[in-house]
């Protein structure tokens, strides 16, 4: 019984840091903050809500259809393993030169001006599908994350337990990150922010690289 619980607590801990630096709850906070700014918290809050469920959603859909989708597209778990560390290493290296942060703000600042040439008050506008719940929140760097992670754990079911146990408590962070925008972004500020996101980046750098190993261990039986 200790065993089975030091595993599930083996397998949940890399799960959710392995999330946690791919969807980057801070990160999602002054984007939300950008696009819901000058509306009510209602609406604030009725967004963040929407964006949780809608992400979650797309999540667990690829997290329970990914490995069959796999399987009928003839694409093997090292392949697989090999391509999403290789995907997850150019996320990390756009985070620590800054470049998703900017791509991000750059979607934000895209449906404010939207907005604005319909002659549309934010309020008006959903920004909950698109693009906070995809691409920021459930993009291609959490989905490929989330197949990978339930994909190495295949053979238990308890263990699967533990990969959607983290991203659980990762989009329970997101949603509380983005009904705090504000306060979080007092406290850390942008310098301490852009810190933040260069450690994550570097970490998730190395995360990669050990499904890149895993992979090619795999893929010729080492």
């Amino acid at each position: 019984m200790i065993s089975s619980v030091s595993l599930w607590i083996d397998t949940f801990v890399p799960a959710f840091a392995t999330l946690f630096v791919v969807i980057d709850p801070p990160g999602c906070a002054p984007i939300f903050a950008s696009l819901t700014n000058d509306t009510s918290s209602m609406h604030q809050r009725a967004m963040a809500r929407k964006a949780i469920l809608v992400a979650a959603a797309i999540l667990i859909v690829f997290a329970f259809l990914g490995r069959p989708l796999l399987k009928a597209l003839g694409i093997s778990l090292p392949a697989f393993q090999l391509a999403g560390g290789i995907m997850l290493f150019m996320i990390a290296i756009d985070m620590v030169f800054e470049k998703r942060t900017e791509r991000r703000e750059q979607r934000a600042e895209q449906v404010t001006e939207e907005a604005r040439a319909h002659n549309m008050p934010l309020e008006a506008e959903d920004i909950a599908v698109f693009p906070m719940a995809m691409p920021m929140i459930a993009g291609p760097g959490s989905i490929a994350s989330t197949m990978l992670l339930m994909a190495n754990h295949a053979s238990s079911m308890i263990l699967q337990s533990a990969v959607l146990a983290a991203l659980v408590a990762n989009l329970l962070l997101t949603f509380i990150a983005l009904r705090l925008t504000e306060p979080l972004l007092k406290l850390m500020g942008k310098t301490i922010a852009a810190v933040i996101t260069r450690l994550l980046g570097v970490l998730l750098a190395a995360l990669a690289a050990q499904f890149v190993f895993d992979g090619i261990r795999a893929a010729f039986e080492l």
